[in-house]
This record gives structure tokens, sequence and C-alpha cells, in this order.
């Protein structure tokens, strides 16, 4: 679990919900809590102590720049530990986002500079339990959305907060 003060950006994506009540009916240990469906556009960002009206203002300017693409999620990824949803169509926005902040390596490096932008549906859990979340979500798929916004949260004692939200309109 992240400490508090930790921040992220985050494209929301609500027509993907089904596929994490589908992950909660298996185990809601598998679903973060408080976080709606989304894929991550960079995490960590930059500590909750350091936003400031600049960073917000960058945050805008990035999202003003891309226009609010539609986002088919078809493509199942299932690991040790980990199912997700492949969301290609957004790769263009955490491009935009790693390169305006190329100091803050996306999950701290762990998956190379470029992470292939997903939408996680359960982590954890025993491989059965990780199977059984993919036979639920499958029939689900694909879902479609619009990715309307990039919103940065951060880890509070309380949960994860929204602290912007500023739309795509690029």
């Amino acid at each position: 679990m992240p400490a508090p003060g930790t921040t992220a950006l985050l494209i929301l994506l609500p027509a993907a919900e089904p596929a994490l009540a589908a992950a909660r009916r298996v185990d809601p240990a598998l679903v973060r809590p408080g976080v709606p469906a989304h894929v991550t556009a960079l995490y960590p960002f930059l500590p909750d102590a350091s936003l400031t009206d600049e960073v917000f203002a960058d945050v805008r300017a990035v999202a003003a720049t891309v226009p609010p693409p539609e986002v088919r999620l078809a493509e199942l990824v299932v690991t040790p530990g980990f199912v997700a949803l492949a969301a290609p169509a957004l790769q263009a926005i955490t491009d935009a986002v790693c390169a305006r902040w190329p100091e803050v390596r996306p999950y701290g490096g762990r998956f190379g500079p470029r992470p292939a932008p997903h939408l996680t549906v359960a982590m954890g859990g025993s491989e059965d339990a990780l199977e059984r979340v993919a036979g639920e979500v499958r029939p689900l798929l694909p879902l479609t959305d619009r990715a309307e916004a990039l919103q940065l949260v951060a880890l509070t004692d309380r949960g994860w907060e929204p602290r912007l939200e500023t739309p795509f309109a690029g």
C-alpha cells in the first residue's frame, strides 16, 4: 500500500466499472478500495506536499493538448497476481504525461520507461481467484468509453482524494 502523500494522474473510465464489480464478486480484496475504474497515466506522481499552482497549470496544459479518445477495452491480460484490460488507445496520453515529467519514472521504473496503459481489474489473490475474475470479465468485453479528463489524486489518511480534474481538449 502506498504511503499517504503519494499522488497519481489517472484517466477515469466509468464504463469499465462492471469489470471491477465482477472482480469484487469473486473477492472484494482484489480491487483497490476508493478508486474508480481508471487507467493510470503516471504513478507515483509528485508528492502531495509539492503540488503547486504551477504543477496544476502544467497538468491542465498537458490535458489541453490531447483530444478525448475513444477507448475500447477488449484484451484481457492475466499474469501472476494481476488481471487487467489493455488500453492501447491511451498510449499517447501516458506518453505526453511522462514526457512532461521525465524525472518521474512510471511505477518507479518497475515496468520500464514506457509501460503499456492498462486498467487494473484485480491485483493479488490466488491463481484460481484471478482465473475466476477473468472468467467473469471476459463475457463483458468489449467495454468502450470516451476518456474525458485527466484526474490528479492524492492518498490521504481518508483514502484517495481528487486534487484536480481537467478535461482533454486537444
